[in-house]
């Protein structure tokens, strides 16, 4: 049976340009992409190969199945 594992990614716009993608769930994992298709599908491939690794080492496979995001908004007083 195939399982769908979900996991949250946050892409960050770069300056030069391009998308850095970052993993939360799974330290260590980032990526890039030059645009947001890109990027995502660089996200995946990532999460595989960190996920292939996880396996071989017998280590627990985390997902974002419960997780989800949110934001806050800090005010600042100058």
């Amino acid at each position: 049976m195939k399982k769908i594992l979900h996991y949250n990614i946050i892409l960050k716009p770069e300056v030069e340009g391009g998308f850095t993608v970052i993993v939360p769930s799974l330290p260590g994992c980032v990526t890039y992409g030059k645009d947001l298709n890109e990027a995502k599908k660089m996200a995946v491939d990532a999460i595989g190969g960190y996920i292939v690794s996880l396996k071989k080492h017998n280590e627990f496979v985390p997902n974002d199945k419960e997780n989800f995001l949110a934001s806050v908004e800090l005010p600042i007083y100058a």
